[in-house]
């Protein structure tokens, strides 16, 4: 990569936080408010990346909404409001035509910039890659040449369903950080001893988590 050059504009979708997270075992305010986090702490990673020209968040959330564009993220609204794909390929579109395209989860909340960038350069000699995510079977990263070349297809086993689309799976190379989705409190455990970012470590304190494991 050129000095300087950032090659890249990274969608996230960040879902209407009444109804994230469902699978952990808290309160919905609760729920809602960890949810917020570590979606917060996922996007700064991304808007620090030295790789990343934009981020574009797809949400309907209001509160996700001011979070991003607090950060300095492009919010768009869900306007195809018809689940994740659509709404992934409508942010993709508000990216400017020479930059290369991924999304990321929203969950990520142990996420460095340097662990997304590293998976980035990867990425940088193909047309569609990949990373999985910690359990192996679902999908955290999803990188694309340009426009044309972006078709995500997440849903149940979307790693899978990627590489059987022609995409180059990345996982090996990439770190336990990136990896490291957050659906229950074991998951949340696990993100808590790799480091998790501001965000999310204010949120468990003032929600009284004490991490299992």
């Amino acid at each position: 990569m050129v000095s300087g050059q950032k090659p890249w504009a990274v969608v996230v979708p960040v879902k209407r936080l009444a109804y994230a997270k469902t699978r952990l075992d808290l309160p919905p305010a609760d729920r809602a408010r960890l949810a917020l986090a570590m979606a917060e702490d996922t996007i700064r990673a991304c808007v620090t990346s030295e790789a990343v020209r934009q981020v574009v968040v797809v949400t309907d959330d209001a509160d996700g909404a001011a979070m991003a564009a607090a950060l300095g993220a492009t919010v768009v609204a869900d306007e195809p409001d018809d689940g994740l794909n659509p709404a992934l390929r409508h942010g993709a579109t508000r990216a400017p035509a020479d930059l290369r395209i991924a999304t990321v989860s929203s969950d990520l909340p142990s996420l460095r910039a340097d662990d997304l960038g590293a998976a980035l350069e990867a990425a940088l000699p193909y047309a569609c890659a990949i990373v999985a995510d910690a359990a192996g079977t679902g999908t955290v990263l999803y990188a694309a040449a340009g426009l044309a070349d972006f078709r995500p297809a997440y849903g149940e086993r979307s790693r899978t369903a990627h590489v059987r689309a022609g995409a180059v799976d990345l996982t090996d190379g990439a770190t336990a950080r990136l990896r490291r989705d957050v659906d229950t409190l074991a998951d949340l455990a696990d993100a808590w001893n790799l480091g998790t970012g501001p965000a999310t470590r204010r949120a468990a304190g003032s929600i009284g988590i004490l991490p299992i494991g």
